[in-house]
């Protein structure tokens, strides 16, 4: 199958566009990383009680976030501009990790993100078992 060189432009463009947009994500995820270090070695250094150590965990949770995105962004560039299934499933299971850091109330709420999270880590075992891994 033949493509017109047109389509190839219009792909190229939209592959640099693309990368340009990652490439500013990834700057802005660098800039909050750093802020997110600020504020959890300010937090580190707070007088203790519960809430506080509560906000310590959920920083590093959040700094967790910040520093996959990124991770997830230059293996983008490393990968020859695709993206693997795996970091998003990272992502996935630190992101529901937060959110049961930050609201355990309900007991039920709390074993559905367990599920959730058991449900992401079978898919990644599938994705990096020999016959589904590329890399």
């Amino acid at each position: 199958m033949t493509t017109t060189p047109g389509v190839e432009l219009i792909a190229k463009i939209m592959q640099m566009v693309l990368n340009l947009a990652l490439l500013a994500l990834g700057l802005i995820l660098i800039i909050f990383l750093g802020k997110e270090t600020l504020h959890l070695a300010t937090s580190l250094f707070a007088p203790t009680d519960q809430a506080s150590k509560y906000q310590l965990i959920e920083g590093l949770v959040v700094y967790f976030l910040y520093f996959e995105f990124i991770a997830l962004i230059v293996k983008y560039f490393q990968s020859g501009y695709h993206f693997p299934l795996r970091y998003f499933i990272y992502i996935g299971i630190t992101a529901i990790v937060r959110l049961i850091i930050i609201d355990h109330k309900d007991p039920r709420d709390v074993l559905i993100y367990s599920g959730a999270i058991l449900v992401l880590v079978i898919t990644l075992w599938l994705c990096n078992s020999n016959r589904l891994k590329r890399e």
